[in-house]
């Protein structure tokens, strides 16, 4: 089953940020705890049930945000940064935040990732 891609626009985006907000700062706390299990215990990760059940709570809140439709693209775990896909001047990008920032005022190609980031166009605000 393939699942059409969900397109947003700034505006549409912006309505979604409290939830993605609490669910990327679940992930964050959650992988936090399992840092500091994992420092504790050093051994027999994989038979902790408290790593077990965060990683089955991180597991859950990234397929909240999938649900939404934007995705978590944070792979260790530290800034909690999020994309969007949209389409700004007729081309395919990602609308680009990150946990620290207050709003969604970035985007970039699919290609370029968080190191091309640009601000949106203002006309894609209104």
């Amino acid at each position: 089953m393939t699942t059409e891609t969900k397109y947003f626009t700034p505006a549409e985006a912006r309505k979604t940020l409290p939830l993605v907000k609490n669910i990327v700062r679940d992930i964050l706390q959650a992988t936090r705890e399992m840092r500091l299990i994992a420092d504790e215990i050093e051994a027999g990760l994989q038979d902790d049930t408290r790593i077990n059940k965060l990683a089955s709570d991180v597991n859950g809140f990234l397929a909240e945000l999938e649900e939404i439709g934007c995705y978590f693209k944070d792979t260790r775990f530290q800034i909690g940064l999020i994309d969007f896909p949209a389409v700004i001047d007729g081309e395919e990008v990602f609308l680009c935040w990150r946990s620290d920032e207050e709003d969604i005022i970035y985007y970039h190609s699919t290609d370029s990732g968080y190191s091309g980031r640009k601000l949106i166009p203002p006309q894609y605000f209104e």
